[in-house]
């Protein structure tokens, strides 16, 4: 296996990934290998500060620029060291997409070699997480431990070898260690990228393996790129390759033929493995395309992609049937009929897609009741009441303290959203599920972006946020009831009037979250403000639903904050279904800092909308353009949100 790998780094156009020592670099001088090591570790101490939010991960391929490329990574699981013997399967996720290998042997020391090559971007995702999987069940896996390869600081690390070995953590309890994965990493350096890349086209026509092409070949694969002008004048493209005349074309030299007419005429059209039509200005994502599509013929064991979260992957046959039959669909952006069976979100922190945990009845009952006609009849006629009873019952069952045996059960269904070590209290110290649901954290996880800075505003809760610099652009992509206004949310009582035409930010809490509320902005409390009203859930498939109004016919509470960046900010705390109370824990009058705790949902899903004046806030450009998509960024409290259009005007 061990020569394979160097066969492969041979191919890569290097002998390895790690530094040079100092008496190679000194023979060698500023080597590209040198120099692309020290841009690693630039793009890695960038990085380590936290996410940027000036974009987003490009879609394959699509680059920006050439100083956006950081490498292509060949990434290769070896094998694994778990507690217990099944049949195991490893999932990959980076950004979003998601590859897997194939199943091991019944054994508790799986191997599977399997490898995959991947682009590496400066500022995409480059944390990637590898899920490990029993495969002994039909409809689903379960998943048994993790653990996430920051690729970055893997590759511009001092070391000799490109191979490691690190803990698998347990989903529900990162403290708990549960078995061991190897792995090994090395990157492709960006110069030797386009060698390579000639090297495959070369091969694909070399019919002797001569390491040249003779006119006939080169004829074959001009024909490849199809390209009809390129076609036309082959014998001219054959004499311009072949600069020293001896009437073949070598790597070099067609390399030379691609740089010289892809900044002026491209010659490739289309990828010659998949046929997908390329970009002719983009000459490194056509590159960057093609070297990436060569790689599933080299027969290595390469993972199969296709998925978009390593949830979809790990699934069963039984899955993989429903899909066929449409019972069932994954895909990102509005959620409705067969696709809001699976709610896909954005993590910000490791840029990747992440699939939301819900029971299947509940998904089916709330398709029902918020996505027909008749649903929203039956809510015109009485179901609203019952939605308030059963929501009032429920809160009375988790205040009990037979509630409290429900917390494990609840831990371990949520096993991978949920995580103890972050709690301020240990579990034995809840008395019931409701203490529990509204747990606190210990201080410190939750960091506040610029703390010393007013102007910067920041997430009001761990949620998956929506963000639009207009009412109009979120009925657009999101909210789809058919008489949602600001004047419809803030209510009778409070004037509207400054709001009008103002940014909108929503943060939809899940019952796995952590369910106390932050302050966003620094200012002081003017107002509280209680509507009554309904009790829908505040799930995306009901938001998305034109039968109902979620958010101005829900219980709701609106705080008006007053500040000196942002102007006046309305805070709007939303009940939804076993959501018996919303707590608020600072008065009317009280100055509050951003990051401060200001209340709390008890038991179920909710959400926060904040509201900002016209032209007040500037978004962060991430969350603006995954919103576009009609695509939820999963945020934690304090992460930064946007900063005061007041900045901008004194900077």
């Amino acid at each position: 296996r061990e020569r394979e790998r160097e066969r492969e780094r041979e191919r890569m156009g290097h002998g390895s990934s790690r530094p040079l020592s100092s008496e190679e670099n000194g023979r060698s001088g500023s080597s590209h290998k040198s120099k692309f090591r020290q841009k690693l570790r630039h793009i890695h101490r960038r990085s380590s500060h936290g996410p940027s939010h000036s974009s987003t991960s490009p879609a394959c391929f699509k680059l920006v620029s050439g100083d956006d490329f950081a490498g292509i990574a060949l990434l290769t699981l070896i094998s694994a060291e778990m507690k217990f013997k099944d049949k195991w399967m490893a999932c990959v996720s980076l950004g979003e997409q998601t590859f897997r290998t194939n199943i091991s042997d019944h054994t508790d020391k799986p191997v599977w070699n399997s490898e995959k090559k991947i682009l590496l971007e400066s500022n995409g995702p480059h944390v990637a997480r590898v899920s490990i999987y029993e495969t002994n069940l039909l409809t689903k896996n379960n998943l048994i431990g993790f653990c996430e390869i920051d690729l970055f600081q893997f590759l511009a690390q001092d070391s000799d070898s490109d191979f490691e070995t690190v803990d698998l953590l347990d989903p529900s309890s990162s403290d708990t260690v549960v078995g061991k994965l190897s792995f090994s990493c090395f990157v492709e350096d960006p110069q030797e990228t386009e060698k390579g890349f000639a090297r495959r086209l070369l091969s694909i026509m070399d019919y002797n393996e001569d390491g040249q092409l003779s006119f006939s070949e080169f004829s074959d694969l001009v024909d490849a790129f199809g390209n009809q002008v390129a076609s036309d004048k082959k014998e001219e493209l054959f004499k311009a390759a072949d600069e020293n005349g001896d009437g073949v074309v070598s790597m070099d030299e067609l390399a030379s033929l691609l740089a010289r007419h892809q900044e002026k005429e491209p010659l490739i059209n289309s990828c010659p493995v998949c046929g997908e039509v390329l970009e002719a200005s983009n000459r490194l994502g056509s590159m960057i395309h093609m070297t990436l599509c060569f790689n599933e013929g080299t027969g290595n064991h390469v993972m199969s992609g296709g998925f978009l979260t390593d949830k979809q992957a790990s699934y069963g046959w039984l899955f993989k049937l429903s899909e066929w039959t449409h019972v069932s669909s994954y895909g990102i952006g509005l959620h409705s009929g067969s696709q809001s069976a699976h709610i896909l979100v954005f993590d910000r922190t490791q840029k990747r897609l992440v699939e939301e945990l819900i029971d299947g009845k509940i998904i089916l009952s709330m398709r029902a009741i918020y996505q027909s006609r008749l649903g929203l009849q039956l809510m015109d006629k009485g179901a609203k009441e019952i939605l308030q009873e059963l929501s009032e019952k429920q809160g009375k069952k988790m205040n009990s303290v037979d509630s409290a045996k429900d917390i494990p059960k609840f831990i371990n269904f949520f096993q991978d959203q949920i995580n103890v070590s972050e709690m301020k209290y240990p579990l034995d110290h809840f008395k019931t599920f409701n203490e529990f649901f509204i747990r606190e954290l210990k201080p410190g996880v939750r960091p506040i972006a610029c703390m010393d800075r007013d102007d910067v505003a920041v997430c009001a809760a761990d949620s998956r946020l929506m963000a639009f610099k207009t009412v109009e652009e979120s009925t657009r992509f999101w909210i789809k009831g058919r008489k949602f206004s600001i004047e419809g949310l803030l209510g009778k009582d409070i004037s509207s009037s400054p709001f009008i035409d103002g940014t909108l930010v929503i943060f939809r809490l899940a019952p796995q979250d952590y369910h106390r509320f932050h302050l966003p902005v620094s200012g002081t409390v003017e107002q509280f403000v209680d509507i009554a009203g309904s009790l829908y859930t505040v799930n995306p498939i009901a938001v998305n639903s034109k039968y109902c109004n979620v958010f101005t016919e829900n219980k709701r509470t609106v705080a008006i904050i007053s500040t000196a960046d942002f102007g006046k900010v309305a805070f709007v705390a939303i009940g939804a279904t076993m959501v018996g109370s919303i707590t608020f824990t600072k008065e009317e009058g009280d100055y509050v800092k951003k990051g401060d705790e200001f209340g709390y949902f008890s038991f179920g899903g909710s959400t926060v909308i904040c509201v900002f004046q016209k032209d007040v806030i500037r978004l962060d450009d991430d969350l603006l353009e995954n919103s576009a998509r009609s695509l939820e960024t999963l945020v934690r409290v304090g992460m930064r949100l946007g900063i005061s259009t007041k900045a901008d005007i004194q900077s």
